[in-house]
Parts: structure tokens; C-alpha cells; sequence
């Protein structure tokens, strides 16, 4: 089977994105793999599929990782999703799509997309865990996707992969786990941020719902204004802006890069 594809990355967090609004793929588990393997495929942390929408909106965004599981919701993907289909879709500047985590709305700013998330879900602060021996002050919160945050002191020495992969299927988190955000303040309203992926196994250079995740986390915990930046792996900047509502957040955004890097043909076995 030959299919065209488009990839693209957002702030570093690299996607496969193919028009399926025909309906004429479906793709198994180990062909999504293959698609997303450095070696032998294209090459991606994901898949995007466009599809058209079974409600009131005007996509449907089909997000799978690069293990063939679908998620409910990627920030990146979602960015990357917004321009691809304002590039074939008629060069509409705001979009409405649909998630397995509700309807996200976009708007493009350029080469950069905003995206109105849906509600944080689930927020509990200071819980502690037991890693490695060590004791940790643990956060969470539901930005469409499960994300823990923690405090380092050293976001470069942070042992993102060895305390990542403890916590991702750490008791507190079952039965589904959770990806895993390791955050150091830069200065007030800046941080650092890296993050372990769910489904991925493995730290992303950036992934869009622990940047919001990480955002909220750090403005509820520090009151920082909004918008709070954060500083990506892949080295580009994102901002997640909110307002406050008691406890929790209303009218939360992400804003940040997607960009287009190539375009072609491959044949999946």
C-alpha cells in the first residue's frame, strides 16, 4: 500500500500526518510502527490522521504513538494537525476538531498555532513518592493525557529516563500510567522542562500536554501570572496562558511552533 504523508514537528516533537478523510486507511499497531521507526520508516514520536468529524466541528484528529496505541490528546500533534489541515483544508485560520479528549479549537498565528485545550482534569498537588530510594514531591494533572510534574534542582543531571520510566507506572498512577514532566525554574514565569512519554517510552524533545501540565502546575504552585513560558528539550520556547477559577483553571491556551519539514510517498507493507 503506498500512502503520501506529510512530516512535521512541534517544538521538536516530530509527527507523521496523513489525510484520511476519505476513510480509506486503517492502519494496524505494527504498521503505525513502522511508520514511526528512524530505520526502516519515516521516522516520528506519532501519527496523525485527519478524518472527518462525527459532530459539530470540522476535523476529527486520530493521534497514535509510535508504539501503534492510540491517545486521547497531544499538544504538539494538535499544532501540527492545525496547520496541515489550514494548508488542505482552504486555508481556514481557526478550526475546531475533534479529540478523544473533547473538541480543541485553534487559531494559526503565523508560523505558530494557539490552541484552546480543554478543561485540566484531576489536579492534586504534593503528593509524595518513593523513587529510587528517594522521597519526591509529586504533582498531577489531566490536560487531555495523564502528566506528573516534579521539581528538580538540575534539569541536565535530572535522571529523566531511569525515575521517568519508575514513575510512569509507579502504584498512584495505575491502572494507565502516566508521562512524566521534570521541570527547574529559570526565573520567575520561565522554566526548563523534560519529559519522559507514555506510549512512547522515552523523553520527547517537547510534548504539548506536560507543557501545559507543567505550566498550571507551576502558576498554582508559584501564582505566577499568565502566561507562564516554558523551555522545550529541542530548545524552543511555549506558553501556556489560563485564568484562575478557585482551585483550578478556565480558558487555558498553548502556544508555541509547527513546522513543516517534508513531504512524500511510502509504501507500507
Amino acid at each position: 500500500m503506498m500512502v503520501r504523508f506529510t512530516k512535521m514537528n512541534g517544538a521538536g516533537n516530530d509527527f507523521v500526518l496523513i489525510d484520511n478523510r476519505s476513510g480509506a486507511y486503517k492502519f494496524s499497531p505494527g504498521q503505525i510502527a513502522f511508520l514511526c521507526d528512524r530505520h526502516r520508516g519515516i521516522g516520528a514520536d506519532g501519527l496523525l490522521l485527519v478524518e472527518p468529524a462525527t459532530g459539530n466541528a470540522d476535523f476529527r484528529m486520530r493521534y497514535y504513538n509510535r508504539d501503534g496505541g492510540e491517545a486521547e490528546m497531544c499538544g504538539n500533534g494538535a499544532r501540527c494537525f492545525t496547520r496541515f489541515v489550514h494548508k488542505i483544508g482552504g486555508a481556514i485560520a481557526e478550526v475546531r476538531f475533534e479529540t478523544q479528549a473533547g473538541i480543541i479549537a485553534a487559531r494559526i498565528d503565523g508560523e505558530w498555532v494557539t490552541l484552546a485545550m480543554s478543561l485540566p482534569q484531576e489536579l492534586v498537588l504534593h503528593r509524595t513518592l518513593e523513587v529510587d530510594g528517594v522521597k519526591l514531591s509529586a504533582h498531577s494533572v489531566n490536560t487531555g493525557v495523564p502528566h506528573a510534574v516534579t521539581f528538580v534542582d538540575d534539569i541536565e543531571s535530572a535522571p529523566v529516563l531511569r525515575w521517568g520510566a519508575q514513575i510512569r507506572h509507579h502504584p498512584a498512577f495505575l491502572p494507565n500510567g502516566t508521562n512524566v514532566n521534570f521541570i527547574e525554574e529559570i526565573e520567575p514565569g520561565k522554566i526548563a522542562i523534560r519529559t519522559y512519554e507514555r506510549g512512547i517510552e522515552a523523553e520527547t524533545l517537547a510534548c504539548g500536554t506536560g507543557v501545559t501540565a507543567a505550566g498550571l502546575i507551576y502558576a498554582a504552585l508559584s501564582e505566577a501570572p499568565s502566561p507562564v513560558r516554558l523551555l522545550a528539550r529541542g530548545g524552543d520556547w511555549l506558553e501556556v496562558g489560563f485564568h484562575k477559577s478557585g482551585t483550578g483553571f478556565e480558558d487555558v491556551t498553548l502556544k508555541g511552533p509547527a513546522d513543516f519539514v517534508f513531504e512524500g510517498c511510502i509504501e507500507i507493507p
